[in-house]
């Protein structure tokens, strides 16, 4: 005959409480990577996030990837770095390329030529170094479109929602420990 202790034993540790518990982790480290890696990380690294809009540096990084760039040494750059820079200084506007060449304007100041991945041709101007925002430190695909919808007002609420929802996650945690602690102490007895 199984008792009603059994039974709740049974469940506690078998393939769908296993299941449930293994989910949940998965989902959870998920969630604080993607807050991490889109967040945190540029945040208090200094960097910039930027959302791929266009193909031109396919495969690399193709549309609708979360590039991170960080500040770099603008006079040291190599060929083959990818940079992100400001179309036309002092505005807004950037481009992500790589660089494939470098040369000197007529006064000896140092200029980049830089070319999309999937472009066949290097592009029109050359880039100055004060024209250079960083360079890409990492991708995510796809999280550039989630990085789009998730601005101003949307992201103070989107990280209010994930900050309960692990709140109550670890509510739970906590809550379920306690209940299985003390039919443990129960059986004990």
């Amino acid at each position: 005959m199984i008792t009603d202790e059994q039974s709740t034993e049974d469940e506690a540790s078998g393939p769908r409480w296993w299941l449930g518990r293994v989910l949940s982790w998965v989902v959870l480290l998920f969630v604080v990577a993607i807050l991490l890696a889109t967040i945190v990380v540029p945040k208090f690294s200094g960097a910039m996030p930027y959302t791929v809009l266009t193909s031109s540096m396919i495969p690399t990084y193709p549309p609708g990837s979360l590039i991170v760039v960080r500040e770099a040494d603008v006079e040291n750059l190599g060929v083959g770095q990818s940079v992100t820079y400001q179309i036309k200084s002092g505005e807004p506007d950037v481009i992500t390329h790589r660089i494939v060449a470098t040369t000197y304007d007529k006064d000896g100041d140092q200029l980049y030529i830089t070319q999309g991945d999937n472009n066949n041709a290097p592009d029109d101007n050359p880039v100055k170094p004060g024209q250079i925002r960083g360079t890409v430190w990492y991708s995510i695909p796809y999280m550039g479109y989630v990085n789009n919808w998730i601005t101003g007002e949307r992201r103070s609420v989107f990280v209010g929602v994930v900050v309960a929802g692990l709140v109550v996650f670890a509510f739970s945690q906590f809550v379920g420990a306690g209940i299985e602690w003390k039919r443990a102490r129960k059986i004990d007895k």
